[in-house]
């Protein structure tokens, strides 16, 4: 039996900071008290530090198979354990896109190998595999993912019969990537026809509008409402969506919840001077009331979870012309010192980062027992530093890709120890890659 002990942590957790120590008994959180005085295998010494649940990140895209020139499951789960990121959900648009339980499965067998964080793998769904998508076993599967904007491969869901179908079948939640196709179809056209193929970046925001955002958020809501369809809509980028959602219900009770990101959280248009495609998502980063009314939602309830939406591509891609550019950036290693700063200035607290980035994707998607420190529950924790600055640079950036938008940037707070499943996977700048992730199950 290993343990590890945890002595004189600052413990953040279910809305309360208390000094502790935790003992962990193969892999689960055994007990948490004032002191214990026990012998253990290992003894971290946390006085100084903020023990926080490990951050559950539910929207990744870590391009295995099929891309792995950009990245693959093994780089990008180091970099997000080096990060405080202790689990993901990994999309289905790789190549070839997951839209059968066979590709779905490939995808488990290669992160139970070579996974250092726990994993989970959305479905795809397409307009033509809904028998592939009514085969999920809502057991061990994180949700169904839908695009209804555009996409990679075959993955735009488009025919409205076909949407009927899966929002009334669906065994279990949607995701949805919402920005109608449409709309930026006809905003691109207008600006080819003043600007040509030299379209700045600054204009991703007018082209990939507020307006398709919008238009798509609340077809999904409308169907979801009219098939009481479990509803998850990802990267809220406009402040004009936010008013979408409800917070006068408890989170455990709402079929349609809300997801929004670290880049939307930090950056707004004016970066694009200086980020230019480095900066490029979609739906885009827009502008500064979209970031500030997102947040205010992400603090009054209405936005449930906080996520990263990893998507690397390499430099040389990003530095095409903007209509060649793809859209995406690397962000596991460097979203939760990202909240952590916003922490520092003041507009979050540490309670709600940990509601937002663990409790509450925890309880969103019914993850068995992950996302709190409880006993009995097994022991995903990261051990953070508030007070230990260090400068994003390419020396320290973990990403395949090599690139990160934040280069440059200095965090205050620094991430000290992250464990998985009751193992040291990251002490003090190194990795220790002797134990793999494990899946994650659900109680549904």
């Amino acid at each position: 039996m290993s343990t590890i002990l945890i002595k004189a942590a600052t413990i953040v957790n279910e809305h309360k900071q208390y000094v502790a120590d935790v003992l962990i008994k193969d892999g689960l959180i055994d007990r948490i008290d004032s002191v214990i005085d026990q012998q253990a295998d290992e003894v971290i010494n946390a006085e100084g530090l903020h023990l926080l649940p490990g951050c559950i990140d539910d929207q990744v895209h870590f391009r295995e198979p099929g891309l792995t020139y950009k990245a693959d499951i093994y780089t990008e789960s180091r970099a997000a354990v080096a990060g405080g990121i202790t689990s993901f959900m990994e999309m289905p648009n790789t190549v070839p896109n997951t839209l059968t339980q066979e590709l779905l499965e490939d995808k488990y067998q290669i992160a139970s190998r070579n996974s250092l964080a726990n994993y989970s793998f959305f479905m795809g769904a397409s307009n033509n595999n809904l028998d592939e998508v009514l085969r999920t076993d809502t057991s061990n599967v994180c949700g169904i993912k839908v695009f209804m904007g555009s996409s990679t491969g075959n993955m735009l869901v488009d025919d409205p019969h076909t949407l009927e179908k899966l929002f009334a079948q669906s065994p279990m939640l949607i995701a949805t990537h919402c920005e109608d196709e449409a709309t930026i179809k006809s905003n691109l056209a207008h600006y080819k026809q003043l600007l040509g193929e030299n379209i700045p970046v600054r204009l991703h925001p007018k082209i990939r509008s507020a307006e398709a955002c919008y238009l798509s958020s609340s077809m999904a809501i409308e169907l979801a409402k009219k098939h009481n369809t479990r509803l998850h809509i990802l990267h809220i980028s406009t402040e004009r969506e936010t008013h979408l959602f409800d917070n006068t219900i408890p989170l455990k009770d709402k079929r349609i919840t809300a997801e929004a990101c670290i880049h939307h959280l930090w950056f707004t248009d004016a970066d694009y001077e200086t980020k230019g495609n480095y900066i490029k998502w979609n739906p885009a980063v827009k502008t500064e009331a979209d970031r500030d009314g997102i947040l205010r939602a992400v603090l009054d309830g209405r936005i449930d979870v906080i996520a990263t939406d990893h998507a690397p591509h390499t430099i040389e891609e990003k530095e095409q012309p903007y209509l060649q550019a793809p859209s995406g950036g690397p962000l596991v290693q460097h979203a939760l010192p990202a909240m952590l700063e916003l922490y520092h200035h003041g507009k979050i607290s540490l309670e709600q980062i940990v509601e937002k980035m663990a409790h509450n994707v925890a309880t969103l998607f019914q993850i068995e027992k992950r996302g709190f420190i409880r006993e009995g529950y097994w022991a995903d924790l990261v051990l953070v530093n508030l007070n230990k600055p260090w400068n994003v640079n390419k020396n320290n950036i973990l990403y395949k890709c090599n690139w990160s938008p934040f280069e440059g940037n200095t965090f205050r707070s620094q991430v000290a120890y992250t464990l998985i499943s009751g193992n040291l996977a990251y002490a003090n700048g190194s990795l220790i890659e002797s134990k793999a992730g494990k899946r994650l199950t659900f109680n549904r």
